[in-house]
């Protein structure tokens, strides 16, 4: 399948999910999450979710990251739509984040971070067996993770599909995925 048939199907699957199923899953993928090996991880890019989209609840990651690893820097994405890039802002509470026009929660502001980044928790529709990933389209990942030497780390309610047809020379796969039922490595 393309990842244009992917995004519709991933969409739908998405929409049926309950608010507690939501709750349930993104706990389940923390769960996993903890099990990691965080020795050497200094800085983390964690996404933060939409939810109109009913993505992963990433507020549990940047919580659980405060209170068990208060020395790793969190750092949040803001999207630059004219330019389709992103910029890298150190996290200081929700408190400093607003919505932007696609419903997005980015930093208001803050200190820009443009070093090293050592790991990355990246969104998704869905991915395959191959670690390749179908996002919503703008390729806003894809160009932040090139090139950058990281751990990429996919977060995903549901399994893979078997195979994303329609892969580039610019996507970038992931090193491994977290789903509810399990962790997958690439």
């Amino acid at each position: 399948m393309t990842k244009a048939e992917i995004r519709k199907k991933a969409v739908v699957q998405r929409r049926g999910l309950s608010e507690e199923e939501i709750a349930v899953y993104s706990q389940r993928l923390l769960s996993h999450f903890t099990s990691f090996n965080l020795t050497g991880v200094h800085i983390i890019h964690v996404f933060l979710p939409i939810a109109e989209q009913k993505e992963p609840d990433t507020f549990l990651f940047i919580d659980w990251l405060a209170r068990q690893h208060p020395k790793i820097r969190i750092i949040v994405p803001k999207a630059d739509f004219e330019t389709a890039l992103m910029h890298n802002y150190v996290y200081t509470g929700r408190e400093g984040l607003l919505k932007n026009i696609y419903k997005i929660l980015e930093p208001a502001g803050g200190e820009l971070h443009t070093g090293a980044v050592d790991m990355v928790l990246v969104p998704m529709l869905a991915f395959d067996l191959r670690g390749y990933r179908a996002g919503y389209g703008k390729g806003f990942y894809d160009r932040f993770l090139q090139g950058l030497d990281t751990r990429k780390i996919g977060l995903s309610f549901f399994g893979p599909v078997e195979k994303i047809d329609d892969i580039n020379v610019h996507d970038v796969a992931l090193d491994c995925c977290i789903t509810p039922e399990k962790v997958y490595y690439f």
